[in-house]
């Protein structure tokens, strides 16, 4: 015998059960816990900061975060103009991040700190933190801030050592530096100077914090004709690095820098930290804040890793001829 079966009301309760499955009260849901936000606050412009963010963005992941997935980052640009700077700082305030990460020079540091006293801060400087007055040690900054120290102004020596391998026969040293940065900058040349001194070296120290300032002195070195430039550090002139590497190799001047990328747009040699490694290690130190650590209990680290990077294609311009054991030792060789 046959039974039939009422398809219509049996498939009406499926659909019903199936609405009403998606029509539950919001309270007998799982709660999807909120993303965590942090602020980026950066004094340069994203177009020349992608390396450095692809490290800070591996850092994050190191510690459990991936942006867009498990993270939303608010990313704040002064594009070089560092008096936006304190406003930008405040509008992440405002938005009520969870952590600000600063980059790009002590400029962002210092606005961020003084937007508050409360959210925590990393951040990542070329020169003594202690000095700068962002974190009370190393070992216990004892505040809302903490981060990562590459001391550039240290390596300076070894940088000036490298290039008079490449300029025996050199006797004047032109600087070029930022004033507009006046403690890293005095830092600098209270290493380098000395440093030049005991190579038989005169200095000679010129100044430049505007596009306009940077061809003034260029002119006046084309008129003086040291055998050898040294470039200070900091964010302004590394955004000028095009400029910058051009003017140099117009006036066959020998350059060496502290960042890569005055070397990969032209620069003839560079030493100094790795950044990309340094910011994936203050990436990787927000998100242990993220999950609970506390900026005064986190010692400055100090990044470890330095290159030296050589463009010898430059070098071939300029009439060098770079010694191997210098060619054998450094990390990276353009041709």
């Amino acid at each position: 015998m046959s039974i039939a079966i009422k398809r219509r009301p049996f498939l009406s309760l499926l659909g019903g059960a199936a609405a009403g499955s998606l029509s539950w009260p919001r309270g007998t849901r799982a709660q999807q816990p909120a993303m965590p936000v942090i602020g980026f606050l950066n004094g340069q412009s994203p177009a020349a900061f992608s390396e450095q963010l692809r490290g800070f963005r591996l850092g994050l992941k190191e510690a459990g975060y991936v942006e867009g997935e498990s993270l939303a980052i608010e990313y704040r640009w002064a594009e070089n103009q560092m008096d936006r700077l304190p406003a930008l700082a405040a509008e992440l305030v405002r938005r009520q991040v969870a952590v600000i990460a600063t980059a790009g020079g002590p400029p962002a540091v210092i606005a961020a700190k003084a937007a508050t006293p409360a959210i925590p801060i990393t951040f990542i400087t070329g020169d003594d933190p202690v000095r700068l007055g962002f974190v009370a040690s190393l070992a216990r900054p004892g505040g809302n801030l903490t981060g990562i120290s590459f001391f550039n102004a240290e390596v300076a020596p070894k940088r000036l050592e490298l290039l008079r391998e490449l300029v025996p026969a050199a006797t004047r040293l032109a600087v070029l530096v930022d004033p507009a940065i006046a403690a890293v900058t005095e830092n600098t040349l209270r290493d380098l100077e000395p440093a030049a001194r005991a190579m038989g070296l005169q200095v000679r120290v010129l100044s430049a914090s505007t596009s306009g300032q940077i061809n003034a002195a260029f002119a006046s070195l084309g008129r003086e004709r040291p055998d050898a430039l040294f470039m200070g550090p900091g964010a302004f002139l590394v955004s000028r690095r095009v400029q910058l590497t051009h003017l140099a190799t117009r006036h066959a001047l020998p350059a060496a820098y502290a960042e890569r990328d005055y070397v990969e747009v032209g620069g003839l040699m560079s030493y100094g930290t790795n950044l990309t490694d340094a910011y994936r290690q203050m990436g990787a130190y927000t998100g242990r804040i993220l999950r609970g650590a506390k900026p005064a209990d986190l010692p400055v680290l100090r990044a470890n890793k330095f290159e030296l990077v050589i463009n010898h294609e430059t070098a071939r311009m300029l009439g060098l001829s770079v010694p191997s054991t210098l060619l054998a030792t450094a990390d990276e060789v353009i041709e």
